[in-house]
């Protein structure tokens, strides 16, 4: 090889070298993409005064921050008889954490059901266990209690959900009716299939299925008041508006409702950067669209609420909705990363967990909360692997 030759190879690996170094210094710095803390953990966590945080399980999975696709870490819970149940979608299944000698620590992984298309939503009632896959629902049964899903008790309850886009389908039983929550196949569009980006209501055979309000892009959470039976979900709002807009939400639904996407975000403003028509007046208000119930941070990706009933906590935080902020992925200064109590009487929202997010790393991502038996907090964290345990120590 020639001097000359041999110099300019040189020189275009030089080229390369640089070109990648600056791609990567542009993606942390507008993307706000930060690398993870290896193991997560539950070191660095701020919690306000008498509460404390452990680890009840690690080791469900974890990857160098997920973004878009189906998660390798656990997602959505449910307790039944003591017994933790877990969705792992990228593995296909749904995990239980036995804890016997009652040292809040999960004894073991066990499987209760497996090979299923992305497993997200879970619930239980009257003697079946509801999952939502991508594709469908299904009901299992496990008569036996040897925490497997019993062999030939699987029923379709609603089939040929469409797939692609937001993939994750959440679950919930309320007075014998079965909820389904279902994400938009887009950022923003108008949808063809009415199912999509809509919470929808059937039997519990899945039976007379219709949509129970809509224009709610990607509705992860879906809570129940436990007194007054109102649903609350949560909203994620779409991307490349900036980096505060628009909002994310909570919503209040109401059955036949419409939140406004792709047309209208927040409190039912148009969304013109989508629809840029010329109108007289505002259309979000003109057609009857219904506002969020609170607005977030933008790009916070909210996902699991709950709202908390229990008794260990002190009275101040009894009867307020926590809800798990993923975090953002195309945030200039990244957002979120923790979870949040919300004040129902006077919509305030408040940090209750806060240190995933450091100054160069991101050491976990909140999705799902659920109120324990003995009144303790369970947080699933898809990134790190880990199942959290938070309780007041007094």
């Amino acid at each position: 090889m020639s001097r000359i030759s041999l110099g300019l190879k040189i020189w275009w690996l030089a080229v390369v070298f640089i070109v990648i170094i600056l791609l990567v210094v542009f993606a942390a710095n507008y993307f706000g993409v930060r690398p993870t803390v290896t193991g997560g953990g539950v070191d660095g966590i701020v919690l306000p005064e008498g509460f404390a945080i452990d680890a009840y399980a690690d080791d469900l999975g974890s990857t160098l921050l997920s973004f878009g696709g189906p998660s390798p870490g656990p997602r959505m819970m449910m307790v039944k008889d003591d017994f933790l149940f877990v969705s792992i979608p990228n593995k296909g299944l749904i995990a239980v954490l036995p804890d016997r000698d009652e040292d809040h620590v999960a004894d073991e992984v066990e499987v209760f059901i497996s090979d299923l298309d992305y497993p997200h939503g879970i619930d239980y009632y009257d003697g079946w266990f509801y999952i939502a896959e991508e594709s469908r629902v299904i009901r299992v049964k496990d008569d036996d209690v040897d925490l497997v899903a019993d062999e030939g008790s699987l029923e379709v309850v609603i089939d040929n959900l469409p797939k692609g886009g937001h993939y994750t389908r959440t679950v919930k039983i309320h007075d014998g009716q079965l909820y389904v929550g279902m994400g938009s196949s887009c950022n923003a569009c108008y949808e063809t299939n009415e199912r999509r980006a809509a919470i929808s209501k059937s039997n519990l055979d899945g039976s007379n299925l219709t949509v129970f309000a809509k224009g709610l892009r990607n509705s992860v959470g879906l809570a129940f008041h436990p007194l007054t039976g109102d649903l609350y979900v949560t909203d994620n709002g779409r991307d490349w508006l900036g980096d505060d807009l628009p909002p994310d939400e909570i919503n209040l639904i109401i059955e036949g409702g419409d939140y406004g996407w792709p047309d209208c975000y927040g409190k039912n403003i148009l969304d013109t950067d989508f629809n840029n028509s010329e109108y007289t007046g505002n259309p979000c208000n003109d057609t009857g669209k219904i506002p969020s119930f609170v607005d977030l941070q933008a790009h916070s990706a909210p996902l699991g609420l709950t709202f908390y009933d229990g008794e260990s906590f002190p009275e101040a935080y009894r009867g307020d909705l926590f809800v798990c902020f993923h975090g953002s992925w195309n945030r200039k200064e990244p957002t979120g990363y923790k979870i949040v109590n919300i004040d129902m009487d006077t919509r305030t929202v408040n940090d209750f967990a806060t240190g995933w997010l450091g100054d160069v790393t991101i050491s976990g991502r909140p999705v799902d909360v659920i109120v324990a038996d003995d009144g303790s907090l369970f947080v699933s964290d898809d990134n790190a692997g880990m199942i959290y345990r938070i309780y007041y120590t007094g």
